[in-house]
């Protein structure tokens, strides 16, 4: 890692949920490497707390938080806000990471992508289990071609959301949010794709179960791999009472894995056809505890956003990348509203996600 010359300035956009796992890395994990400016939100109790905890000043709109010059800022709003706060901030010459998805539809993540070309500035994205020690082995196994031909592969995440969690303005609801793949499942279909290759086409169902809200609740999916492989996807918030599994397992020619825990950090299962000194090992050495299903990649990922800035060089995780697991959202949402399955290279869209209407919340 380059040795740091120098502290960033950042800014932190929104203060809710997931801004708990930010005041960890930018209060202490990047202390060292950062300074907050400032955070914005529209509740000044939220700001304030979150710069009591870290510094900075709490400011409540996004001119404001332009005004205190940050270098780089986080956009932690809603889902649906996400691109036009990404360019609104682009547009003032300011880099930008942003919490997954990048957008909600993907003619808008390529216009931020192209404004922050245009402008010359970074647009980062989250993508933090990627950073999990446990997802790296299995991604280094992938890429030795220690699992082979693949066979089949598949993601489940069960996890527990509420009714109060659907019930604030915009969680769940399409035009701000999307269900249980759109929200919490992008990070496994991510994590599908990443180490089992390009999807061709994808067949999926979904419904709210349990919960009340306009998505769905609960889904599942086929996939068909470019490899010739064949694939799961099984998501659901409607877990009770707790968050309880985020896994993935790919079968291949020559070897079977299986990465587990609440948030893809853990080796559950590694049996290569022909061991190695050290196999016997990966479950003690790549498993990582973690306290929430946030993990802790955010802290080694947003090291090497600064990396990057401190290098000229381009983000770890560019919009580009990011577009991959947004695509197969929309072919899944897109499939279930066709009933059949959809093809990637024809980027389907959903007819619902990230479509503008008039109970969409003003935000941020």
């Amino acid at each position: 890692m380059t040795v740091s010359r120098r502290k960033w300035r950042i800014g932190v956009l929104g203060c809710g949920r997931v801004s708990a796992r930010y005041r960890e890395v930018l209060g202490v994990e990047l202390s060292d490497r950062v300074e907050v400016v400032a955070a914005a939100d529209l509740d000044p109790g939220k700001a304030m707390a979150f710069t009591d905890a870290v510094g900075g000043k709490p400011v409540h709109s996004i001119p404001a938080l332009i005004a205190e010059r940050p270098d780089l800022v986080c956009i932690l709003t809603e889902s649906g806000h996400h691109a036009r706060h990404a360019l609104e901030l682009i547009e003032a010459g300011i880099n930008v990471v942003v919490e997954k998805p990048v957008a909600l539809r993907p003619e808008d993540a390529e216009r931020v992508r192209d404004a922050a070309a245009a402008k010359g500035v970074m647009c980062a994205v989250i993508k933090q289990n990627r950073y999990n020690p446990a997802m790296r082995f299995v991604r280094e196994m992938v890429s030795e071609g220690r699992i082979g031909r693949l066979v089949t592969a598949g993601v489940r995440v069960h996890w527990s959301r509420h009714q109060d969690y659907y019930d604030d303005p915009w969680h769940g609801r399409w035009s701000m949010d999307g269900g249980v793949l759109a929200q919490q499942a992008i990070h496994h279909l991510d994590a599908l794709q990443w180490l089992g290759g390009p999807i061709e086409a994808v067949c999926a169902a979904g419904a709210a179960v349990l919960n009340r809200l306009e998505a769905e609740d609960t889904a599942i999916g086929l996939v068909r791999f470019k490899s010739g492989a064949l694939g799961t996807i099984e998501a659901t918030t409607s877990a009770r009472d707790e968050d309880f599994e985020a896994s993935l397992h790919l079968v291949g020619e020559q070897a079977m894995a299986k990465i587990g825990g609440h948030a893809l950090n853990r080796i559950e299962f590694w049996r290569p056809v022909e061991p190695r000194q050290g196999d016997e090992r990966a479950a003690e050495t790549f498993s990582q505890d973690v306290p929430t299903s946030y993990g802790l990649g955010h802290g080694p990922l947003l090291g090497e956003v600064l990396d990057a800035l401190e290098n000229g060089t381009p983000p770890p995780i560019d919009v580009d990348e990011a577009l991959t697991s947004l695509r197969l959202v929309h072919a899944l949402y897109a499939s279930m509203e066709t009933g059949g399955w959809v093809r990637l290279d024809d980027h389907p869209t959903s007819n619902k996600l990230g479509i503008p209407n008039e109970d969409a919340t003003s935000g941020q």
